[in-house]
């Protein structure tokens, strides 16, 4: 997994870098905050580890800008923490992050803490996949929503989105099928 460590600590963050590359994972360093976030906005990281305390922009404010980014693939987030960890619970999980390590922490809870990590992020993705997966009949265009119920394209989405639907009939439809009827009536008229 591509990782980005973030620490204002050097010590701290090149201990936690060297495990993790021990553990076989692409690590890119930040040393702060901001610059972490300069990295986000070009990046798609799945996993950020994050010092709590850091100037300017702190562990749980990388945490909120993280959760405003609008990508398809989930970023999981572990706070490192030098502060008991109840007292910092509710505050880092507001804020977005997923879970919390106590610093200094050991090679195997971090293994066990992205191990987690991973299951989290693999069944986000086959849970996206899944979503999309949409089982469509070509005759009707209906979509099969479980059991025998079959639902229109614009019932379902409107459950299920704010999407609403106005509708107008594409130049091929009206050549094949709408202007055929409609001179057929005519003539019928006349």
């Amino acid at each position: 997994m591509n990782v980005l460590v973030v620490d204002d600590d050097l010590i701290s963050r090149k201990v936690l870098a060297a495990q993790l590359r021990k553990l076989g994972h692409t690590v890119t360093e930040a040393k702060d905050g901001m610059e972490a976030w300069s990295f986000l906005e070009q990046v798609a990281f799945p996993i950020v580890i994050t010092d709590w305390i850091m100037p300017e922009l702190d562990g749980p404010g990388l945490c909120r800008k993280i959760r405003m980014l609008s990508r398809e693939a989930y970023t999981y987030v572990i706070l490192l923490t030098a502060m008991e960890r109840k007292d910092g619970y509710v505050q880092g999980i507001d804020s977005g992050a997923d879970d919390f390590v106590t610093k200094p922490c050991s090679t195997d809870e971090l293994q066990i803490r992205l191990r987690v990590a991973e299951r989290i992020l693999a069944l986000q993705n086959e849970a996206s996949v899944l979503e999309g997966l949409l089982p469509l009949c070509p005759s009707c265009n209906r979509i099969h929503t479980g059991g025998a119920s079959w639902q229109s394209v614009e019932g379902y989405l409107m459950k299920r989105t704010e999407a609403s639907f106005s509708h107008g009939v594409c130049p091929e439809c009206y050549s094949r099928h709408l202007k055929p009827q409609l001179e057929e009536v005519q003539r019928g008229g006349q």
